[in-house]
C-alpha cells in the first residue's frame, strides 16, 4: 500500500506541475493580463526566482533590474526586500498576518533557520505545523504575548485591511465603517508589535502608499498616515524605502515621487489603468531598529 500511495503521490505532483506549466504558458501568450489564468502561478514562480537569488537581494536597495516585475502586483518587490533585510542568525520571528504561510518562503533558509510564529485571524488552508512552525489565531491589536519576545517581526501588506471590510477574504469581522475617511486602527497594531520586540529587535513593515484611497477592504495609505505610523515606534531608528510601479517595471523611488500613485482595486476595476499595473502602483517600506531603552 505504501508503495502504491508513493507511485500516486508522484503522479499528482507531475500532473499538478504540467498544470502549472499550462496556464503560466496560457498566461505568457493571452498578453500577461493580471488576475487572469496562470496570473497568480506565473507570480508565485517569480518570487521563488527573486528571493533565490542571492545577489539581487542583496542588493535589492540599490539596483532593481530593468523590467524588474513587469505586470506583477507589490509582492514581486516586497518579499526581495523584506528578505534583504532579515538576519541570517537564528531567533524569535513573528509573521504578524500569515504572508510566510507559503512552502517556498518557510522552507527559504533565512527563515526555517528561524523559530517562525504566524499570527493571522482564521486558519488557512497552509499549514506546517510539522516543520515545527507555531500559528496564533486573534486580533493583531491585541497580541497575546508578553513584552520583548521577538527577536524580528514582519507585517506585510497588512496594516491596510486593519478594522477593514474583510468579507472578501471570507470571514466576517466587526469593522469600523468602510466609509469613513481614514481609519488608525492600525495605529494599536504597530504599538503591539513594538512592545512584542526585543531592544535591537527588528520590525518590517510594508503598505501601500500614494494618494489617500478606501477601497473597502483596503485602505492606501498616504503621508499622514505613514507619519502617524512612525509615532507609534517611538524609541528606534527607522529607514524607509519607497517603490513604484512604471510601464518599465517596478523602481526604487521616493517618498515625494510617490506622493500622487493609486492602485487598481481588481475586484471593483477601479483605479485600473494602461500601464499594466496589477494593483497597487506604490508601496511604501520601513524598517524599524528598537533602542535599548
Amino acid at each position: 500500500m505504501k508503495f502504491i500511495k508513493k507511485i500516486l503521490l508522484k503522479a499528482i505532483s507531475k500532473y499538478r506541475s504540467y498544470a502549472v506549466s499550462f496556464r503560466i504558458k496560457k498566461y505568457l501568450k493571452k498578453g500577461m493580463i493580471s488576475w487572469t489564468p496562470g496570473y497568480c502561478e506565473y507570480k508565485t514562480l517569480e518570487i521563488i526566482k527573486v528571493i533565490n537569488n542571492v545577489n539581487l537581494v542583496k542588493d535589492f536597495n540599490n539596483k532593481i533590474p530593468k523590467g524588474f516585475g513587469l505586470r506583477l502586483d507589490e509582492r514581486i518587490v516586497e518579499y526581495p526586500w523584506i528578505f534583504s533585510h532579515l538576519s541570517e542568525r537564528k531567533g524569535m520571528l513573528l509573521d504578524a498576518g500569515s504572508t510566510f504561510n507559503f512552502e517556498y518562503i518557510v522552507n527559504h533558509p533565512v527563515v526555517s533557520n528561524k523559530q517562525l510564529l504566524i499570527f493571522t485571524f482564521y486558519p488557512e488552508t497552509n499549514n506546517y505545523s510539522s516543520k515545527r512552525i507555531s500559528y496564533i489565531y486573534g486580533d493583531l491589536r491585541n497580541i497575546p504575548f508578553k513584552d520583548g519576545v521577538f527577536d524580528e517581526i514582519v507585517c506585510q501588506s497588512t496594516l491596510e485591511h486593519i478594522d477593514m471590510d474583510n468579507s472578501i477574504y471570507g470571514y466576517q469581522i466587526d469593522n469600523s465603517s468602510s466609509k469613513m475617511e481614514k481609519n488608525y486602527e492600525y495605529v494599536k497594531v504597530v504599538s503591539e508589535l513594538y512592545r512584542l520586540l526585543k531592544p535591537q529587535g527588528v520590525l518590517l513593515i510594508t503598505v501601500p502608499y500614494g494618494k489617500y484611497e478606501n477601497h473597502g477592504f483596503f485602505q492606501q495609505f498616504d503621508r499622514t498616515m505613514i507619519d502617524r505610523l512612525e509615532i507609534a515606534l517611538p524609541n528606534g531608528e527607522i529607514e524607509t524605502d519607497y517603490f513604484t510601479y512604471t510601464l518599465q517595471g517596478w523602481k526604487y523611488s521616493s517618498m515625494n515621487d510617490c506622493n500622487q500613485s493609486t492602485s487598481y482595486n481588481p475586484h471593483t476595476g477601479a483605479g485600473k489603468g494602461t500601464d499594466g499595473a496589477a494593483h497597487s502602483r506604490s508601496v511604501c517600506c520601513i524598517k524599524f531598529i528598537k533602542g535599548n531603552n
